[in-house]
């Protein structure tokens, strides 16, 4: 057999954990097969005939692939809502669903969302695949009893986030009081209602942290022109922008411990004009 041969034969032996392993980190299945593909090339140019544990190599190289991908995506999430450009959105991944579902149900998923990528990574590498804390402070640069506590704060929201959802009566309070902070342009009113890393996902990318969400809403509510008026958007407590009778723009809401935690934003208007939206 080629040397090129063992050494894919090898990786195959463990893709089926790193897909896994990508999968969590990042919540989607096409970037976990790049952050995975990326692994095997990196693979490829190291001298791993040494490695004892190549299974756990591998793990730690796709966490640092993933680290750097979820960097990535906060680093885009400092740009302002108002100064966001619509683009097509990706198209709903099955597969991904039922791969995620087995082991990270959709409240996790939620939460997973609103954690740091060090957190993350801690809590999903150490919780779900029993990675010990040495090996992941080597990836993101920690000592073994700082990455404890990265993954111990990760552990508290996670456990948190269905006991203290809020109830539907609770949940149409934050959206009326989301609204109206944005109308008003009070800033205080929205860092109320919204969860200090607050995520909120457009077809043009990520926003995360209340600070930057309350300046991007506030702005953009002042720029509104159409008829904003509370709706359950896809069967979830949510905002929709009317112009000329017709859904132009949807907002859907999750909440984790009373406060808003997610927002999805829909800004293509014939994506908006199809969704199954409900006005209150």
């Amino acid at each position: 057999m080629r040397d090129e041969d063992f050494l894919a034969e090898r990786f195959e032996a463990h893709r089926g954990r790193l897909l896994a392993v990508a999968r969590r980190m990042l919540g989607s299945a096409g970037e976990a097969e790049d952050a995975v593909q990326e692994a095997w090339m990196r693979m490829s140019r190291s001298d791993t005939t040494h490695v004892d544990n190549l299974g756990g190599w591998l793990t730690t190289v796709v966490g640092r692939v993933c680290l750097d991908m979820l960097r990535a995506r906060r680093s885009r999430a400092e740009q302002p809502l108002e100064a966001e450009t619509p683009v097509p959105a990706a198209a709903p991944d099955p597969e991904q669903d039922v791969l995620l579902a087995d082991s990270v149900g959709g409240a996790l998923l939620v939460v997973l969302d609103t954690l740091t990528p060090a957190e993350r990574l801690a809590f999903v590498l150490h919780d779900l695949f029993a990675v010990p804390y040495g090996e992941i402070g080597g990836v993101i640069g920690k000592s073994p009893a700082a990455t404890r506590q990265l993954a111990s704060r990760a552990r508290r929201r996670v456990r948190g986030a269905q006991a203290a959802e809020a109830d539907p009566t609770r949940r149409r309070e934050l959206v009326d009081a989301f609204l109206a902070a944005a109308r008003e342009g009070d800033f205080e009113g929205l860092l109320d209602v919204l969860d200090p890393d607050v995520v909120v996902r457009t077809e043009a990318g990520v926003t995360a942290g209340a600070l930057a969400v309350a300046k991007g809403a506030s702005g953009y509510a002042r720029h509104i022109t159409g008829v904003v008026v509370p709706a359950l958007v896809e069967g979830r407590a949510g905002i929709a922008l009317l112009r000329d009778g017709r859904v132009e723009r949807t907002l859907a809401f999750t909440f984790v411990h009373d406060r808003i935690a997610v927002i999805d934003i829909t800004t293509d208007p014939a994506t908006a004009a199809r969704s199954d939206v409900t006005l209150l």
